[in-house]
């Protein structure tokens, strides 16, 4: 116990309060990095990369492996190069939500964006209303902060006003764009059939597709994607990697005025009370 207090007690006088700053510090970022790459398949990578960093620490600690030693001191170099390509979707997700923080800087909306936003809403919930009732499946995506030009080349251009009609077009059954995602930037319609990235985390209920495909855009963009089910019509929406689920129009109107257009602010906090409310209803 002596031996102890005579370990401790120097440490304890010289810590200052920038030491613990330094250590809460560290432990938000490796909490952050967990939650981040928690239900990815990037978790068994690192898993592995652990293992990997604990042999070298045991070999390291062994002088007489001269040959063994050398080898991994100048592996690692190619080793970095390696991690950044294996994690380069978790890498480019992460700088992407860093990036959202511009969101905190916007301005209020206009009169007219807000009754742009009023508009494109109404239109989507009542084109929604009528695939739900019609079985029709359907993804539309509305592009926020993040460009979605990439996306939006993967499909075929429309430039057309958004109204109920053209959405519920566009996703007639065998109609030539109908199985791809509709991507919706201002008040225009700017492309439909596009392809969107399909989410690698695990989820706790079976999704099609298009689920897959509406988290996937929202996990690595700002974007908002609502989904009408083709097997049972429920109406759905994605925001930030999350789901909602058995919506009607009135409630997806709630939803979207909610969460779209902004990017900032109060969005996750009220994203996540909708999500509770809708859930508790559903259940």
């Amino acid at each position: 116990m002596e031996q102890l207090s005579e370990t401790i007690l120097p440490v304890l006088t010289t810590f200052r309060i920038w030491d613990l700053v330094d250590i809460l510090t560290m432990a938000v970022v490796i909490y952050g990095l967990l939650s981040f790459f928690r239900g990815t398949t990037a978790v068994s990578v690192l898993y592995g990369l652990g293992l990997l960093l604990v042999a070298m620490l045991v070999v390291t600690s062994l002088p007489e492996l001269t040959v063994l030693n050398w080898m991994l001191r100048n592996s690692l170099p190619f080793i970095s190069v390696a991690l950044v390509i294996l994690f380069q979707p978790e890498l480019r997700r992460a700088m992407e939500r860093i990036g959202r923080v511009r969101g905190l800087l916007n301005r209020p909306l206009t009169p007219r964006q807000a009754l742009t936003a009023s508009r494109v809403i109404e239109e989507v919930a009542r084109a929604c209303r009528r695939l739900s009732e019609r079985r029709q499946g359907a993804l539309i995506v509305l592009e926020r902060e993040t460009g979605l030009q990439e996306f939006i080349e993967s499909g075929v251009e429309v430039d057309a006003m958004v109204s109920m009609e053209m959405l519920a077009t566009l996703f007639y059954p065998n109609s030539p764009l109908h199985d791809g995602a509709t991507i919706i930037r201002g008040d225009r319609l700017v492309a439909a059939g596009c392809v969107l990235p399909l989410s690698t985390s695990s989820q706790d209920y079976d999704m099609g597709t298009r689920h897959r495909a509406a988290l996937g855009i929202t996990e690595e963009t700002d974007a908002i994607a609502v989904i009408v089910s083709e097997e049972t019509g429920t109406i759905s929406v994605a925001n930030d990697g999350r789901l909602v689920r058995h919506l009607d129009d009135a409630r997806l109107r709630k939803v979207l005025s909610a969460i779209y257009p902004s990017s900032g602010r109060d969005v996750f906090p009220r994203w996540h009370r909708l999500k509770q409310a809708a859930e508790k209803q559903s259940g």
